[in-house]
């Protein structure tokens, strides 16, 4: 439980995550020491080194993580070089995710990057802003940012230019309510209760279930007492 700073009054958890991002207690001057942090990764000194015009900055996060903002329209090139290089050999990506901090600011594509053979993390960023939520895929880097990508772009709406299979992979084809995890998305949806309601008892078995798997499904029943639900012996419900 906490308190709201204009009222005073008490918040629950609930109305803290309906209430939206605060703005940060940090001034400007903390703000400030998390930006251009002199590079004391060897990856880092050799990326700005490599694209002197497409690094941005670079800070350090939690102690010891180091994290690269590269220019987005270079991305596959600067992936492409940190996987190829034998300096770096960045051989597995990790993750692929997205960062929405609301209040009109850009998205952030995020690239969590190991290179198993030198022992060695990297975290690459790309800004994007609102109205051109759009980057290159690294598929053709890493086979497993497949999936990846198609869950950021399911919950962000980024869109992967040249993604071999760009479809929703968490929620339905036809859902129509947008991308989830954005901070402009309601808590509750945007669709009332009674039409989430109307909309899940009128849905279509095709769209979460493959043709086979529908044809050869049978139907589980239970037995109720000796008898179905309308009392006839030897029944059963069907579930």
């Amino acid at each position: 439980m906490t308190h709201d700073a204009s009222s005073g009054d008490p918040l629950s958890g609930f109305d803290l995550v309906a209430a939206g991002p605060q703005r940060s207690r940090e001034g400007p001057e903390t703000a400030a020491r998390h930006h251009d942090v002199p590079p004391g990764n060897p990856t880092v000194t050799a990326l700005r080194k490599q694209f002197p015009d497409a690094v941005f900055h670079n800070l350090i996060c939690a102690g010891d993580e180091d994290v690269v903002y590269v220019d987005p329209g270079r991305i596959t090139e600067i992936l492409g070089w940190l996987h190829r290089e034998a300096d770096q050999h960045y051989d597995h990506l990790a993750d692929v995710t997205a960062v929405d901090y609301g209040g009109g600011k850009p998205l952030e594509v995020v690239y969590q990057l190991w290179s198993i053979p030198h022992r060695a993390a990297l975290r690459v960023k790309c800004e994007l802003p609102l109205d051109a939520l759009e980057i290159e895929t690294a598929t053709g880097i890493w086979a497993g940012a497949n999936w990846l990508e198609r869950e950021v772009y399911d919950l962000f709406g980024i869109h992967f230019t040249g993604h071999p299979d760009p479809r929703r992979i968490l929620m339905p084809e036809n859902y129509a309510e947008g991308h989830p995890l954005r901070k402009d998305f309601p808590l509750r949806g945007r669709f009332s209760r009674a039409e989430q309601t109307r909309r899940a008892l009128t849905q279509n078995p095709e769209d979460y279930y493959a043709a086979g798997e529908i044809a050869g499904r049978v139907p589980q029943t239970v037995e109720v007492d000796g008898g179905d639900a309308t009392g006839e012996e030897g029944g059963g419900d069907v579930l």
